[in-house]
């Protein structure tokens, strides 16, 4: 099933995609996600005439993200960041509050970055929570998997040392266009995952080439912390990052971005380089 978050007539509310379709339910995204059986409430509506929304839960923490997890990324980083493959996952937090919709306006104020960086991941949503969960017993935690676009400011990345700042830019992450259940691609899910720019690929790769599993993530951050349903792993990114090229790219004002996963979607947006104004 792909189960979509979606506002229509100023409400928010979940629906079942079908095709160029999407059919309300009675549940929310909360409850599905929790267990709850889908139930069809009024009729099926055109994607066109709805508005796609995040699809994150209200209890939400944020994502919780892999970094360096893809050997050829962590060797175009080396210089940057990590100089070998980490023995460890490389964690670090995005809030709910640097999320943007699926196909929302990138407002990427060049008075906080002039090097805003993409990074297409898998996002890999959890069902039923827990503490110390094995990695053999991960798949069952699974609710589905959604796309992530990591946008990141590099500058504020390297001039903080710690990610956090250069992470969670307001509404700068791209999350969706909906969920994914978990029986649709299988586990562990082996899938494309690709982001173009303006049309141009720059990034490739398969999920296979993971450093850490998503098993491995799960059982590693439910070490420490209890994964609650809703809360989104952000998988890591492959090479052809756009700091690590020669010469460096970043987006700019009115560059369209496009991050895909196969047997997902895409998210697409257009990059407004506009300065916030202040109240």
């Amino acid at each position: 099933m792909r189960i979509a978050k979606f506002r229509s007539g100023g409400v928010v509310r979940t629906g079942l995609v079908t095709g160029d379709e999407i059919q309300p339910l009675h549940h929310s995204l909360d409850e599905l996600v929790g267990g709850a059986t889908p139930e069809p409430l009024g009729g099926r509506i055109p994607l066109t005439a709805v508005e796609l929304l995040a699809p994150l839960t209200v209890d939400c923490r944020g994502l919780l993200c892999c970094g360096i997890n893809y050997v050829e990324h962590q060797r175009e980083s080396a210089e940057a960041f990590v100089k070998d493959v980490p023995e460890y996952p490389i964690l670090f937090f995005k809030t709910p509050a640097a999320v943007a919709d699926p196909f929302a306006a990138l407002d990427l104020d060049p008075h906080v970055s002039t090097e805003f960086d993409w990074e297409v991941e898998l996002g890999v949503v959890i069902g039923r929570g827990g503490r110390d969960i094995a990695a053999e017993d991960a798949e069952q935690h699974i609710f589905g998997y959604t796309v992530v676009n990591d946008v990141t400011a590099r500058d504020v990345q390297h001039r903080h040392k710690q990610w956090h700042l250069g992470k969670n830019v307001d509404r700068s992450t791209p999350v969706g266009p909906w969920i994914v259940t978990a029986d649709e691609l299988g586990y562990p899910p082996v899938v494309d995952v690709a982001l173009t720019v303006n049309g141009v690929r720059k990034q490739h790769a398969t999920t296979r080439d993971m450093v850490f599993s998503i098993a491995d993530q799960i059982a590693v951050i439910s070490r420490y912390l209890e994964l609650r349903p809703g809360d989104v792993l952000a998988t890591g990114t492959p090479a052809g990052v756009g700091f690590a090229r020669t010469p460096a790219e970043f987006l700019r004002d009115g560059d369209v971005v496009e991050a895909s996963i196969d047997g997902i979607g895409s998210v697409h947006n257009q990059v407004r380089a506009r300065t916030a104004v202040s109240a």
